[in-house]
């Protein structure tokens, strides 16, 4: 009975020592794991169509992670000198000039730490070569991870901005941001998966690092660990140059608002000091970047910082004007001598684009990019809903407060949404700083109210004067209207006033349930389908290797062959690179202007002249991607229609834009290649009411029609519906088609068709 009593006695002595947790901090944490939890399924939802990585770009970040982890970052066959002849052929391409080390690198060390810990990253066995590959199954799953990470971190700074509950509201409200989901949702690993995350932690740490109340050392510790993020963010993300500028703009206005201190000097000094230190050691940005115009603005405010201090420390009115002229003679020369040698670069054609908009006209390769044309307005209301309407009120609340947080984060909040209006791909930039301002705006004002809900002691009652003007109804009632606003936007959706034909419902779960480009065969509509999954697949398995390098022989089949080179509009080298493990004309890097132009003139131009177009890079195969729909005359005559749903029959006008040829000339009907529509009635349209084509007003081009682009969509697509056709093909043959002959009937929907050509040279 002793014993017992004793080892009771231990055991409360046990329990006495176990970390004392607040009621209120439980409910705190576990709201937090529930809003990490949410962040992260919803992100997951797209697996119910396959776990694939997303759009395009994830792909050439998945080989570069691949070749890492087999060959190292550093070394004569590491990544930093690995020039890839699988794309651009036959140029080829040096990975370490056109992309950014940072994901790949982040994505090998995960790897590498899960392998060393025996975590196993592929499930059951499986004959697809992408699945049964641990490093693809990793690069599919971390999106989703980083966004989790995301919304943890900026539950900090919105702690740093208000309180606990901004921090909360804030994470919950980037976890449910419908345009970040779109960018972290599972397998999009691209850059602004972990740049988001990085850019994050960039404005926390560099704010903590000005806080006075911490000691130096703390202060210098953050002030590093600010540093290297943004130096990360710089090897990792294009947008890096945004925060770099942004900070500078937000330490000038400090100075301006007489808000200067030793500890802003020495913050900046060392964050810039560490991040430019890091950025001209990347490849891709090299030592000039430290004398790049975008960066100019860093070393104007540190100058004045400088002059700020010297102002602080001395006394006499005559030493200052000396110091004052020293340092203004300083900068001119600094300035002339790297205009003089030519180190002082230009500002780039997309940096460009988004500070003045008007640029992008130039460069019409940019402007044929979806997600870099501008941001109409009502973008701003249908990723964000109600938070469009706070978004002002944490504006007046952030700058209201004069704190550094607050200061920055108006600052944040401002620049964002001129250069989010100025590029549709820039909205996630305003995720994280609209999130932590709508978090602000609820609490600021929810919270009198919440205060008038419940029984006042005397001195509340005091404090707010109003209180004898506001009801403990109104106040429910006001309370309850914010949160019927959160579910419209949440549960309802922002376009809950369009009729129910089109509306769509909650923007996040839309974005949630849009399943991969790929498990989608690059429609934009959410419906699967295998087409481009096949297509690529049957190209893996079929057809002969590609070079190794250009002019090579390969071996296959017994036989010497010059292997496979394909030919495809841009928007598909990626997946052909990736997944079917072939060689490519050209991909989404978009970096030699000249081939994607004899690309677009070999479609656009008659079989005669795109074969010769075509023998000069050796293409053995034509890959085409069409989107149609099948409809019946009233005889009950099937026949097929394209339909503008991400095939190349809504790309030719960028194909004969980008060489410079008339895209009218090839047909002035709107998505019509071939086709000429002359508007007799006046009605301005070419369809009737019912869809239909209005009698005598659309006509043939010959020109258009003769395009080797018309003739591989439409053979394709009537072989699909009918078995045959009335196209014949002189210089191509098919060679493998992801639809079968005549499976394609009236009522079946879109229908995606990608196409595989051989190329069929004429003896010389």
């Amino acid at each position: 009975m002793s014993k017992i009593l004793k080892t009771v006695s231990n055991l409360r002595k046990i329990s006495s020592v176990r970390p004392k947790v607040s009621h209120k901090t439980m409910i705190k944490s576990t709201l937090m794991v529930l809003i990490l939890a949410i962040a992260f399924l919803v992100r997951v939802l797209p697996v119910r169509y396959g776990y694939y990585l997303n759009e395009f770009d994830p792909y050439v970040q998945y080989r570069q992670t691949k070749y890492i982890i087999e060959n190292g970052l550093w070394g004569p066959n590491g990544w930093v000198s690995w020039h890839d002849y699988m794309s651009w052929y036959p140029w080829g391409t040096t990975m370490s000039v056109t992309y950014y080390p940072g994901l790949p690198a982040l994505g090998a060390v995960i790897y590498n730490c899960l392998s060393i810990l025996g975590i196993p990253l592929v499930g059951s066995p499986t004959l697809d070569p992408l699945l049964s590959d641990p490093i693809y199954v990793l690069c599919v799953i971390l999106p989703p991870v980083l966004a989790t990470l995301a919304c943890l971190a900026i539950y900090f700074l919105g702690k740093d901005l208000g309180d606990e509950t901004v921090g909360l509201f804030a994470s919950l409200f980037l976890a449910l941001d419908a345009s970040y989901i779109s960018r972290t949702a599972l397998g999009f690993y691209d850059d602004e998966s972990v740049g988001v995350l990085t850019l994050i932690l960039v404005c926390l740490f560099f704010l903590r690092s000005l806080e006075k109340e911490k000691p130096l050392k703390i202060s210098v510790i953050y002030a590093v660990a600010a540093g290297l993020s943004l130096g990360y963010l710089c090897a990792t993300w294009g947008a890096a140059r945004y925060p770099i500028n942004m900070i500078a703009l937000f330490t000038l206005c400090l100075i301006l608002m007489k808000k200067y201190s030793t500890r802003l000097f020495l913050s900046y000094g060392i964050v810039f000091a560490i991040t430019l230190s890091i950025a001209m050691n990347v490849p891709r940005l090299g030592s000039t970047y430290i004398y790049q115009t975008e960066v100019m603005s860093v070393y104007g405010v540190f100058f004045l910082l400088i002059v700020s201090e010297i102002n602080r420390r001395t006394q006499k009115t005559s030493r200052k004007t000396l110091y004052y002229l020293a340092f203004a003679c300083l900068i001119s020369v600094f300035f002339i001598f790297l205009w003089y040698t030519g180190l002082l670069g230009s500002i780039g054609t997309k940096f460009l684009a988004v500070l003045i908009p008007s640029t992008r006209f130039e460069s019409t390769i940019f402007e044929s990019v979806a997600e870099h044309r501008p941001s109409a307005w009502g973008t701003f209301y249908y990723n964000w809903g109600i938070g469009t309407i706070f978004l002002p009120v944490g504006l007046y609340f952030a700058i209201m407060s004069t704190t550094n947080v607050g200061i920055f984060m108006a600052i944040f909040g401002i620049t964002t949404i001129y250069f989010a209006s100025s590029m549709i791909r820039i909205t996630i930039l305003v995720s994280p700083v609209i999130s932590l301002l709508w978090a602000l705006a609820i609490v600021r004002i929810l919270k009198p109210f919440i205060l008038f809900m419940k029984e006042q002691p005397e001195k509340t009652k005091k404090k707010f004067k109003f209180r004898g003007y506001i009801s403990k109804e109104t106040s429910t009632g006001i309370v309850a209207l914010l949160f019927i606003f959160l579910i419209l936007t949440y549960v309802v959706g922002t376009d809950f006033m369009l009729p129910p034909t089109v509306r769509q419902g909650p923007r996040v779960f839309t974005q949630a349930y849009t399943p991969t480009t790929i498990a989608a065969a690059g429609m934009s509509v959410s419906s699967a389908a295998q087409d481009w999954i096949k297509a690529l697949t049957w190209m893996r398995e079929n057809l002969p290797p590609s070079p190794s390098r250009p002019g090579e022989p390969v071996y296959y089949n017994g036989e010497l062959t010059n292997g496979t080179v394909v030919a495809s509009w841009w928007d598909y080298g990626y997946w052909i690179t990736a997944i079917a493990n072939r060689t490519s004309l050209a991909d989404n890097g978009s970096w030699n202007l000249t081939q994607i132009q004899q690309i677009g003139l070999m479609f656009m131009s008659n079989e005669t002249e795109a074969v010769k177009i075509l023998r000069k890079y050796n293409v053995t195969h034509v890959v085409v991607f069409v989107t149609f729909t099948v409809s019946s005359s009233s005889s009950g005559y099937y026949y097929p229609v394209f339909v503008s749903l991400g095939g190349d029959n809504a790309k030719w006008q960028w194909m004969a834009k980008i060489p410079g040829l008339n895209d009218a000339d090839f047909g002035n009907l709107t998505g019509y290649l071939g086709y000429d529509w002359h508007d007799l009635n006046g009605d301005g349209s070419a369809f009737d009411s019912s869809g239909n084509p209005q009698s005598g007003e659309i006509f043939a081009n010959s020109r258009g029609q003769n395009t080797t682009l018309y003739k591989l969509m439409r053979y394709g697509a009537e072989m699909t519906t009918w078995a045959y056709s009335s196209i014949t093909l002189q210089h191509f043959e098919e060679a493998y088609f992801s639809r079968t002959h005549g499976s394609a009937t009236s009522g079946t929907g879109y229908i995606p068709l990608v196409c595989v050509y051989k190329v069929k040279y004429p003896t010389e």
